[in-house]
């Protein structure tokens, strides 16, 4: 059951109405989580400042790498939310998130999002050394900084108890 209502437009502020129709322009559509996150705008506008970070490890990445980063960060948490979003985008890619087949640089991206989640004080040498020669310094901080916004976003579905939304029901694992 979720814990923070989600608000109507109409109830909304004119700051908060901006933000929902600026998501609208941008997106074609605001989640439950952005609108559950709208009681606090400044709050909003932090956690969206994913979307910068996602076009910056983008450009290293390429889409399908930041995908599988975000997907192993998410579902690594137990995000039912993130993690469903980004089955999405793999099955809607051609891809099975249950039986994924990648390269090893992919694979480096998936264990280094797993380690972040799973015991980010213990990750082996072994990513470092790994992340060190694929990445550069600045990269490997950006990425880094990814997740983080990443497990800001799982924990704010997943301590608010935010709903699925709907289109991504028949994504859920």
């Amino acid at each position: 059951m979720q814990r923070i209502s989600i608000p109507e437009y109409a109830e909304l502020s004119d700051k908060q109405k901006a933000l929902y129709d600026g998501q609208i322009a941008q997106h074609g559509r605001i989640t439950n989580m952005k609108k559950t996150l709208l009681h606090s705008p400044l709050s909003f506008e932090v956690l969206m400042e994913w979307y910068p970070l996602r076009a910056e490890i983008a450009k290293f990445l390429g889409d399908f790498g930041t995908y599988i980063f975000s997907y192993a960060v998410s579902s690594s948490n137990d995000c039912m939310i993130c993690s469903t979003f980004f089955r999405k985008i793999l099955k809607d890619n051609g891809k099975d998130p249950d039986n994924l087949t990648l390269s090893a640089p992919e694979q480096l991206l998936w264990d280094f999002g797993r380690a972040i989640v799973k015991n980010p004080h213990d990750i082996s040498e072994d990513i470092y050394t790994k992340l060190k020669e694929a990445f550069s310094e600045e990269q490997i901080v950006a990425l880094t900084a990814f997740a983080s916004q990443m497990i800001a976003t799982n924990l704010i579905n997943t301590v608010l108890q935010v709903p699925l939304d709907e289109y991504l029901y028949a994504y859920k694992k």
